[in-house]
């Protein structure tokens, strides 16, 4: 009898042991994903906060990729495991134009609406994805060096669109000039066609989250010379400043400022 319950308290103890290890590596795995938010979703996806709540990481959006990018995240990733995302650096998105990857999505977390026309698969426009966008790395950019390199505006599928090149004078050498790409956040999709053209070593164009890497300006500011946004100002109540007129010019002229 007291071997077996031996037996049996060292098996328990070892059952323990081997629960709270795994608890311990899966919980250095999940502070990982969390740490690394960097992940590039598919055409369509929503916000990572929601699109974490809906995805039910079925896979097949990368099932129906025809060019086999998306791919889902293992543990070691660092990247909420069986979730959907891409390297562009490996393989980028090819944009297909009738986006196959969304409308099989059960849960919406791709959503279609995102990219047109909810209740019209065939209106989904691929231009309209929001997948991340491009940054140049200037100081490692070969052609902001002087040296002639078009490889990312030739592989963007928006070629002067999206990546534009900016001709400016070589002041270094005076005899050539620099060819510059530049990138229009506003229109780039962020397929990463342009990161695995890229020619150097570690790409110096680099596809990340929109919002990682782009700022807000809030509502505090208007484009005055832009319709749209000017009327945003129709129902703000005016106000006359000519009380606070004296405070405000005292403010200007106070030297600490």
């Amino acid at each position: 009898m007291d071997k077996n319950r031996r037996s049996l308290l060292l098996k328990t103890a070892q059952g323990v042991g081997i629960l709270a290890f795994s608890g311990l590596v899966w919980s250095s795995y999940v502070s990982k994903a969390k740490a690394a938010p960097l992940a590039l979703r598919p055409p369509g996806a929503r916000s990572e906060k929601e699109f974490m709540q809906l995805c039910i990481k079925c896979g097949k959006c990368t099932t129906f990729c025809p060019y086999d990018t998306l791919k889902l995240a293992k543990p070691e990733d660092s990247i909420p495991t069986g979730t959907p995302y891409f390297t562009p650096r490996e393989i980028p998105c090819y944009m297909c134009e009738d986006v196959p990857c969304v409308p099989v999505c059960p849960t919406k977390a791709l959503d279609s609406a995102l990219l047109g026309d909810s209740s019209d698969l065939g209106a989904m426009d691929i231009r309209k994805a929001q997948m991340g966008v491009a940054i140049v790395d200037e100081k490692n950019c070969v052609a902001y060096w002087g040296i002639q390199c078009d490889a990312c505006y030739r592989a963007c599928p928006l070629i002067d669109e999206a990546i534009k090149l900016e001709y400016k004078a070589n002041n270094r050498t005076n005899k050539h000039t620099f060819l510059l790409p530049i990138v229009d956040s506003d229109i780039c999709t962020g397929c990463g066609k342009c990161e695995r053209a890229c020619i150097t070593e570690r790409a110096a164009i680099m596809v990340l989250p929109r919002d990682r890497v782009l700022g807000s300006v809030g509502t505090n500011y208007v484009k005055g010379w832009e319709e749209k946004d000017e009327r945003r100002l129709e129902n703000v109540k005016s106000q006359s400043t000519t009380k606070d007129s004296k405070g405000a010019i005292n403010y200007l002229n106070n030297d600490e400022f």
